[in-house]
This record gives C-alpha cells, structure tokens and sequence, in this order.
C-alpha cells in the first residue's frame, strides 16, 4: 500500500469522502487522490516521493509556480508582523489599488475571502441594487457553493452528475433561471418575456468548469447589450479567468465592461482570497458606505494580500503574458498533434495561460450539453496515463488546466513526449 493510499484510508474515517474539496477524490476517474507534500516551481511531489509536471496549478492561483521566493518572502515577511488584525492595514489600500489599476471595468473593489463569497456578495448588491430578485445563470458555469447559485453548476457538481444540492431550498432555487451556455438567442427570449424581474446576468466569460470554452463571437457583447436594455446587472465571474486569460482578464480581451466582476486564485497568490469589485455608484451600496450588508473577519487578511501583492507584481512584468501564452499554446498545439497522428478525436481550447482537453468528435464543444456528451472513459484512461508518466492533470473533465511561468520549454518537451507515449494506448 502506498502512502498516499493509507492517508486516503485514514481521511475518510475523519473527513467527508477523504477531502475537503469534491473534485479531489478522484471520485471521476478512479483510483486514488495523490497527498501532496510539497512543490516547487512546474511541480509538486507527493508523500511517496513522486514528482510531477503540474498542470492543475491549485486550480489556478500558482500563475508564477509554486514557492516563487518573492512570494515565499513575501508571506514570511508578513507573518512576522502579525497574521490577521481585524483592523485595516495600508496593504489592502495597495492590493485595492493594483487591481483598479489593472482591470478595466473597476473602480471599486471589497475584499472577502473566497470565490464563493465573492459571487454571493456580487450577486446580493446586485438584487439590492435593482430590486429584483431573479438571477440568470449558465448550464455548466459554477459559480461557488452559495445556495441560489448550485442550479445546473459545473466543475464537482458536474463530475459527480448532480446538477443541484440536497439542502437547496426550492424558494432559492426559483430564482435562480438557467440557460445553455453561448446560446444568445435564448438570453433574448427570456428577457424579452422576464426582463423586468431579472436582477443580474452571472457569467464566466471564459467556461472553466465544463473544460476551457470559449465564448462565440458576440456572445459576451450581446450579453452586455441585454442588461442594459433591460437594467440588469452584467456579472463577470473571473475568479478563474481573471489574471489568467490576460492581466486585465477576459473583458481586456474580449473589450466588454461589465457592471460587476468577481476574483479570487491568482490575486491571493495560493492563499484563500476573493474580490468583488465593478462601478462606484453600485460598491458605494455596500456596508458601511451604503445599506446592502457584507462582513468579513479575515477579509484583507495581511497573509493573503501579501501573497496577492507579490504575484501581482511578478505577472505585471513585461513579456510576462507573451512568454506563459505562447508556452500554453505551444502545448495545447503540441496535445492536438500528438491526438491526430494517433487517430484520437478531440477538441482543444486555450484562452491565455488556461486550456482544455475534449475528447469528441464534434467539431466544437461550446456549452455543458456538449462537454458533457464527450468521451469520458477515453478521458479517464488519459488522465491516468499521464499521471503515470509523471504528469499531474486535473483529475476532472470538467476541469481546466493552468500554465505558470515556471512551465519552461523543457517542461512543455517532457509533457508532449509523455501525451506521445499514453495518446495511442487510449
């Protein structure tokens, strides 16, 4: 038995399913889940001394690699003053400050301390805000584990095909609309007859958590269009995407400003972080500037910020989205190459330093309908190869993948000469 297998043992007596996140029990494609015990740079070793080329990246957040030494310093540095205050610290002014400065349609910003609480805080100012209690969200996006928002969600909720919770109140769930992912015409009808109910349009403008799907063309403009027409709020969930497609996230690349953005993984550096922030007019509602209530007592965490602060200025050096970008799609080229010599259907995607994997002979994989109905079992049988010849994915194939600046052209060499080696065994 191995040690990861004794640990796995021993978790699930203590810890519901062995972990403390679904997607992590490998639960989708067999087998048992790898006890990490430590990284460094493109990989991570487990506790049985296995070292692997890591594309799951924390599922995202670890954009400059793991145990990057100016992140490293910069959460020892900050420990040594002190690791939470429940008090305003100059830090947050100047993590605030960064992201107003980087991403387009902010101009204010409060810090929580999760995706999840983002969204739902998001998602509150923006029912506030308008007096609608409606919400429309997007077959297969995934949004956090807040009641209202685990209606036809992504990621784990899709892994194990529950698209909604026991323990979701049916008056919560009711107000919560869903719709096919890039399907716009949909989006018109429904405003067209709810409109006036709808207080916010929640949407991950890059999918992460059905696999990397990227937005049609006007999909995300018409969006815009459709709240404004009807006074919606246009939400943006970068939690994923943002700091990640490009610096200014999805909407720097895709040139639509939403009302409200969310964020999370990367301006935390590894450290349990979110963000919400978008047009003053509507953060000014926020408590205590305004009536719509949101408290948090580690939010502005000094740790947290530290490391969010530090990565931050890494990935805002120039070359940096340049150098990561061209080694995602130098991979992702490499993948589809390596698919075709071997006769393997697929479809890749890649938007910036994120990716995907479909195996399917569709010519496109553009909503959860699709994603769903590719090849798992070809999936599992490719996860586990890799991870056999040393290369960590996401143990999901709902699940994106994530280049760091630390997946140099070795890496990338010693990841395609591993797909060679599994790509005509699945």
């Amino acid at each position: 038995m191995t040690r990861s297998e004794d640990l796995f043992n021993q978790a699930q007596t203590m810890i519901p399913g062995g972990v403390n996140s679904p997607v992590r029990a490998f639960k989708s494609v067999g087998g048992t889940p790898r006890f990490i015990q430590s990284a460094k740079g493109a990989t991570i070793t487990d506790v049985d001394g296995n070292t692997y080329l890591d594309y799951v990246g924390s599922w995202g957040p670890m954009i400059v690699g793991h145990t990057h030494p100016d992140v490293v310093e910069a959460i020892r540095s900050a420990a040594g003053r002190g690791s939470s205050y429940g008090a305003p610290t100059e830090a947050e002014i100047t993590l605030a400050q960064k992201i107003i400065e980087v991403v387009p349609s902010v101009e204010m910003v409060r810090l929580v301390n999760s995706g999840t609480e983002a969204t739902m805080s998001a998602l509150r100012l923006a029912r506030g805000a308008t007096g609608r209690d409606a919400i429309l969200k997007f077959e297969g996006c995934y949004h956090g584990h807040a009641d209202s928002l685990l209606v036809a969600a992504g990621s784990g909720a899709a892994t194990f095909g529950v698209p909604s919770s026991p323990g979701v109140p049916e008056a919560t769930a009711k107000d919560t609309l869903t719709l096919p992912f890039n399907d716009l015409e949909a989006v018109e009808k429904l405003f067209s007859k709810q409109g006036s109910e709808i207080a916010a349009i929640i949407v991950e403008p890059v999918a992460g958590n059905m696999g990397c799907i990227l937005p049609k063309p006007g999909y995300l403009q018409g969006l815009r269009r459709i709240c404004s027409k009807h006074g919606a709020i246009l939400i943006f969930d970068e939690v994923m995407t943002g700091f990640r497609v490009a610096l200014g996230g999805a909407q720097a690349v895709y040139d639509v400003q939403p009302d409200l953005i969310t964020l999370g993984k990367v301006i935390g550096g590894g450290l349990p972080v979110g963000a919400y922030g978008g047009r003053k007019d509507l953060m000014e509602q926020i408590s205590p500037a305004g009536p719509i209530y949101q408290a948090g007592t580690l939010s502005g965490n000094p740790l947290a910020t530290a490391a969010g602060l530090a990565t931050l200025n890494l990935i805002c050096e120039p070359g940096f989205y340049d150098r990561v970008g061209a080694a995602t799609k130098r991979l992702v080229d490499g993948f589809s190459s390596i698919f075709t010599k071997a006769g393997v259907a697929h479809v890749c995607a890649q938007q910036g330093t994120m990716f995907g994997l479909f195996f399917t002979d569709q010519n496109s994989v553009d909503n959860f309908a699709h994603s769903a109905a590719c090849d798992g079992k070809r999936f599992n049988r490719w996860f586990h190869g890799m991870l056999d010849a040393g290369v960590y994915l996401a143990p999901s194939a709902f699940e994106a993948g994530f280049v760091s600046g630390a997946h140099d052209e070795t890496v990338i060499d010693k990841t395609l000469e591993a797909a060679e080696k599994v790509a005509g065994k699945i």
